[in-house]
């Protein structure tokens, strides 16, 4: 949670008009020791 004005920043960066849906989930540690876990739905138009 430490990082996620940053995080919102760079998400804004690429979506800026119509921003898909998103969770923000705060956990003690994440696996690799990694600073963000992302995931998506993908749909073929």
């Amino acid at each position: 949670m430490g990082n996620f004005d940053a995080v919102n920043k760079i998400y804004a960066s690429y979506f800026s008009d119509l921003p898909p849906a998103r969770e923000t989930v705060a956990v003690l540690g994440l696996p690799k020791n990694v600073n963000v876990e992302i995931s998506f739905i993908a749909i073929q138009h």
